[in-house]
């Protein structure tokens, strides 16, 4: 598969309890317990694909061509790739899963708990009554 939004979307959408929502018109973001730990674009934009990450990481991948720090969101680490070529396929899932993780570790430790406990238990059944017929006995 290419480095492209499918690729993205579905990687992101791959780590437990991810969610996706279009905001701000042209943005796609990705989410745990609400919030983004990704943004990527519907249309040509100056940059495709913004995460968070790292301090160390930041000031790393910053050094690099094709990396900026994401407009509006450098202060709280927060990279933006300017090209698809910027990163290697495999480097850049991992700064994804890292950015989840992130995201996740900043949740309010109710969230966490929450998320955590869903996971490990099992779907309770649902239980289903007998249809009635439309005048109201049982056939």
């Amino acid at each position: 598969m290419n480095l492209d939004i499918d690729w993205v979307r579905e990687l992101c959408l791959s780590f437990p309890y991810a969610t996706e929502q279009v905001t701000w018109g042209l943005d796609l973001t990705f989410r745990i317990s609400g919030k983004i730990f990704a943004v990527t674009v519907l249309e040509p934009a100056k940059v495709w694909l913004s995460f968070k990450c790292s301090a160390e990481n930041f000031a790393e991948l910053t050094e690099r061509a094709g990396i900026i720090p994401a407009p509006y969101l450098a202060r709280a680490q927060w990279v933006a790739l300017e090209s698809k070529e910027a990163l290697q396929k495999e480097e850049l899932a991992a700064l994804l899963r890292e950015s989840y993780e992130l995201v996740f570790a900043k949740l309010p430790k109710k969230a966490q708990k929450a998320l955590l406990q869903a996971k490990h238990s099992k779907p309770k059944p649902v239980s289903r009554k007998p249809r009635k017929g439309k005048t109201g006995k049982r056939s």
